[in-house]
């Protein structure tokens, strides 16, 4: 099971806001069946690591068919394989350290 944060950054859009692509990706995340979760900066998604990279696949076109002129796309991957990590795992371990 792998963790991937996915940031994508519309540009070319005559708008500073892109609350409505943000939108546009997280109605696409909801029809693939993955589990993901939106934060301030971004969406992370788990699962399989093949799986993970054709749903990024999927949302990377979202801006242009939006009318983006341009998209930077960040992704971080975790994919640790000597155990399972669910979304929140790192951050309960951190709370239990505290």
């Amino acid at each position: 099971m792998a963790l991937l944060q996915l940031t994508v950054i519309p540009l070319g859009t005559g708008s500073a806001s892109v609350g409505d692509y943000v939108a546009d990706i997280q109605k696409a995340l909801v029809k693939t069946g993955v589990s993901f979760q939106l934060n301030d900066m971004g969406t992370l998604i788990q699962g399989d690591i093949d799986e993970l990279l054709g749903v990024v696949r999927t949302l990377y076109d979202i801006p242009f068919g939006r009318g983006a002129q341009r998209v930077v796309t960040q992704i971080v991957i975790d994919d640790r394989r000597d155990k399972e990590v669910k979304i929140g795992d790192k951050i309960a371990t951190v709370h239990e350290r505290l």
